[in-house]
């Protein structure tokens, strides 16, 4: 269990926040630009020190009333949106650096792990002055590993790259966080990047956590000010239960809901992150035959919203048994023609889900 107790004072802005996180999986400080994310991470690597803060990772104190560790003190690997490599130095020789001044006893992490968890083996023998941005950064987090961390700080590392080279390094921190078991404070304001990595979710804005828990839950609430536009959807944990060869579909199987949707190349079995976009659910009162959506499920509303546009609000239901949240985006004008209220029972039709493996 990471705990973290501080107030900061800079200026007009003040940090003041209690929480706690998990000690493995990633935690996303997710909020708008000045909300307070970079400096919460700054003083849980010890970067910034807030007077009469208490920060204990795993029970060892960092901070407290009685001891503040400096950064070379603390188990803890940080990346920034800037790679900062050694120039000087190649890609070997930046990810060996930190490794070979820890001492023996202390190398909980072997330097081919680093390696492999970022897939930067065939970059090692190269100058880091030729890699892309996206090299750079999977260097970057190798380089932090090597140093064997308890907690490994992001502070929006993919803020600087394009939409390619993003989609080069998620999968690499997706697979780091699963291997190293490592607990993994990552700070962004994209939405995209808590529905890709996040298992924990602490919301903040204005210095101050405001809602914080796992990303299934946070996602589906309608009373946070997470992005309400197109971005507005649920993240589920499933799992591939099924394939049909003949029409190239795989079933995803969820709590309490399953979809098909085109078969994606992965085992039965195979554990996986859905995405399900509001604006992709419409909800019925009876099941629709005669219809090209394969995903029709059983729900009961649980809650409606004001949606961004006046015409329409955001209803989330349950799928059935207590199963998973789902949101859908209807216009007002159905949402009333329908006469959805809390407790009623409804179909959820399902037109697309985004697998994020």
């Amino acid at each position: 269990m990471i705990e973290a107790r501080l107030r900061l004072a800079r200026g007009a802005f003040t940090l003041d926040v209690s929480l706690a996180l998990p000690s493995t999986g990633v935690s996303v400080l997710f909020g708008p630009s000045g909300c307070g994310k970079t400096t919460l991470l700054r003083c849980l690597a010890g970067l910034e020190r807030a007077p009469e803060g208490r920060v204990v990772v795993d029970g060892e104190a960092w901070q407290d009333g009685h001891a503040f560790l400096p950064p070379h003190r603390r188990a803890v690997g940080v990346v920034f949106q800037d790679a900062g490599l050694f120039e000087h130095l190649d890609v070997r020789a930046n990810v060996e650096f930190g490794w070979r001044r820890l001492p023996a006893s202390q190398r909980r992490i072997a330097i081919e792990d680093a390696v492999a968890w970022t897939g930067i083996a065939p970059l090692l023998d190269r100058s880091t002055t030729g890699l892309s941005g996206g090299e750079r950064q999977r260097v970057a987090i190798a380089r932090a590993l090597a140093v064997s961390p308890r907690l490994l700080l992001m502070d929006e590392p993919l803020a600087a790259l394009d939409a390619r080279r993003k989609a080069e390094i998620l999968p690499a921190i997706d697979r780091l966080s699963a291997l190293s078991g490592l607990a993994i404070v990552y700070v962004t304001h994209a939405i995209a990047e808590v529905a890709r990595l996040a298992d924990h979710v602490v919301l903040m804005d204005g210095g101050r956590v405001t809602a914080a828990g796992p990303v299934g839950e946070l996602l589906s609430r309608l009373d946070l000010p997470l992005p309400p536009g197109e971005d507005a959807g649920v993240v589920l944990q499933g799992v591939v239960g099924a394939l049909d060869a003949p029409w190239h579909l795989a079933r995803l199987d969820a709590s309490g809901a399953s979809f098909w949707t085109r078969d994606p190349g992965l085992p039965v079995g195979h554990r996986l992150r859905l995405r399900v976009l509001a604006r992709d659910v419409s909800l019925g009162l009876a099941e629709q035959a005669g219809t090209s959506i394969l995903n029709q499920i059983r729900a009961t509303v649980e809650a409606i919203a004001d949606d961004a546009h006046p015409a329409q609000v955001l209803v989330r239901v349950r799928t059935q048994a207590g199963g998973s949240a789902l949101l859908a985006r209807v216009t007002r004008r159905s949402a009333q023609a329908l006469a959805l209220a809390p407790g009623q029972a409804v179909w959820a039709m399902v037109k697309s889900v985004a697998l994020l493996d």
